[in-house]
């Protein structure tokens, strides 16, 4: 049987992709590659977000190619946004490339591998839009406990730092009734968490002409037997709506946290960007989100030295930050993206004044999160138990999970405690980037989910994403960050 391994760069939506790639590949016929050895067929999900994205593409197919040379049998695919938007460039740069597959054709990868392998010449395939909604692809997934399910692919907004509109496609939504359907499945096979995702999630219903549909979907979704945590990513701020708030709050599964991206807290920076809303109506968002659930978790997403942003404009951005109180933000420095209006655009700001006002802006963030952090010791929290997140400390006997407001916990582990399993626990210290719980479980739940991972089944339910696995056996930590900068992740 051929082995396989997915490498996978970028977002959530890409890991998402990768499961995707996973199911078709294994629904072929493919096993995933065991340690060290060297696939027969290796897989690139990429990112053209990212800074220097085709570099660290064109770096490890540049290390593959001895592997070709040596074995002219083993296939190398290239997908994702990259894919996308590089088309039959990448096959002149690295020939030895045997399949390129762009995001809205994911399903046909085992096809061009056979078409390629026969023919013995790269096959690329590149849509324009999407054909088939990639939720109906078969999916590999290894987590028992928590998973993605997508409500909408492709974005309508116009940001000018952001290629992704280009390369995802205009906003495609699914029936309400698809989505319930696949959380059911997932639920009855013992999944407690699920994470809605979308590149604008409060959208959702653009295309069948519902502007409540978001809100209701999560209602819907507190109506489902044996989910106990509902999350979603990622919101806009400006179609961030009070029936959402309303829904989050009322609804007892849909957990108390949120991730919205500000991007800058300069109004000019933001007319710029045309991210069409300003920092007071972003900050009144966040107040009544408060005032409903004063328990929220907030994170967002801050780009650093936008072309023409002067130290006036940044200290605004500083401003927000100390009056919004995140829990926890992923920053960027802002570089050019090809094809975006922000490359064209005069007056970009040099590399050192950047650097220092990232600096400047890591160091408040450390400091505030640190702050909010230090508030929960003592406070009990439930904490579903992850892999992903960590792993057992052998040192300090902890292991990790995610409480329900998102928070990153590291707590003492008890006898008989799984992955999938929910312990709750007291906070005893608040460190700046998660919590530390070293005082005794005070309550520990055994759940089908942990069941399952114990004794090594994941059943594979079509068009279904569970946390972050390992995929052909390279480790999810290799993906990059949630939180890309393009403000609808």
């Amino acid at each position: 049987m051929k082995t396989y391994q997915v490498r996978t760069f970028g977002c959530q939506m890409n890991v998402h992709d990768s499961e995707r790639i996973g199911g078709l590949l294994e629904e072929a016929g493919y096993v995933p590659a065991e340690g060290g050895a060297d696939p027969d067929l290796v897989v690139f999900n990429t990112c053209a977000v990212r800074e220097n994205a085709d570099n660290k593409l064109y770096g490890n197919l540049g290390h593959l190619r001895p592997a070709k040379t040596a074995n002219p049998d083993m296939q190398i695919a290239v997908g994702g946004c990259l894919a996308q938007k590089d088309r039959g460039e990448i096959v002149k740069r690295a020939p030895w490339v045997d399949a390129v597959f762009g995001t809205h054709n994911i399903g046909a990868l085992p096809t061009l591998l056979e078409r390629a392998r026969h023919n013995k010449a790269a096959e690329v395939e590149i849509l324009e839009s999407l054909e088939v909604f990639p939720s109906t692809l078969p999916t590999k997934r290894e987590s028992t406990y928590s998973g993605w399910v997508s409500i909408s692919v492709g974005c309508n907004n116009t940001c000018t730092f952001c290629i992704v509109p280009s390369l995802r496609g205009k906003e495609k939504d699914r029936r309400p009734g698809e989505v319930l359907a696949e959380v059911r499945a997932l639920a009855a096979e013992g999944v407690s968490e699920v994470t809605l995702l979308g590149q604008n999630v409060n959208t959702y219903g653009v295309e069948f002409g519902d502007k409540y549909a978001f809100g209701k979907l999560l209602r819907s979704c507190g109506e489902i037997d044996g989910l106990e945590r509902v999350r979603f990513t990622s919101p806009h701020p400006r179609n961030f709506t009070d029936d959402v708030i309303a829904a989050m709050a009322e609804t007892p599964n849909v957990c108390h946290s949120l991730h919205m991206p500000l991007q800058s807290g300069s109004d000019r920076v933001l007319k710029e960007m045309r991210r069409s809303y300003r920092s007071k109506k972003y900050l009144e968002i966040l107040d009544k989100v408060r005032q409903a659930m004063p328990d929220a978790a907030i994170t967002t997403d801050i780009i650093v030295g936008f072309p023409g942003e002067t130290e006036e404009d940044f200290q605004a951005t500083l401003d927000v930050v100390e009056a919004a109180r995140f829990s926890s933000a992923f920053t960027f420095q802002y570089s050019i993206r090809p094809g975006t209006p922000a490359a064209e655009m005069e007056h970009q700001v040099p590399k050192a004044v950047v650097q220092e006002r990232y600096d400047r802006l890591v160091a408040l963030q450390e400091r505030i999160s640190w702050e909010e952090n230090r508030k929960l010791e003592g406070a009990e929290v439930e904490v579903l138990v992850t892999v992903g997140d960590g792993r057992k400390d052998e040192a300090t006997g902890r292991m990790t999970g995610r409480a329900r407001d998102g928070r990153l916990v590291h707590f003492a582990a008890g006898a008989g405690v799984r992955p999938g399993d929910v312990v709750t626990t007291a906070v005893t210290y608040g460190a700046p980037h998660h919590l530390v719980a070293d005082s005794p479980i005070l309550a520990h739940r055994r759940t089908k989910a942990g069941d399952a991972w114990e004794a090594g089944t994941a059943p594979k339910l079509p068009g279904v994403r569970l946390g972050m696995p390992t995929i052909g056996r390279k480790p999810a930590a290799a993906a990059e960050p949630d939180g890309c900068a393009c403000g609808s992740h």
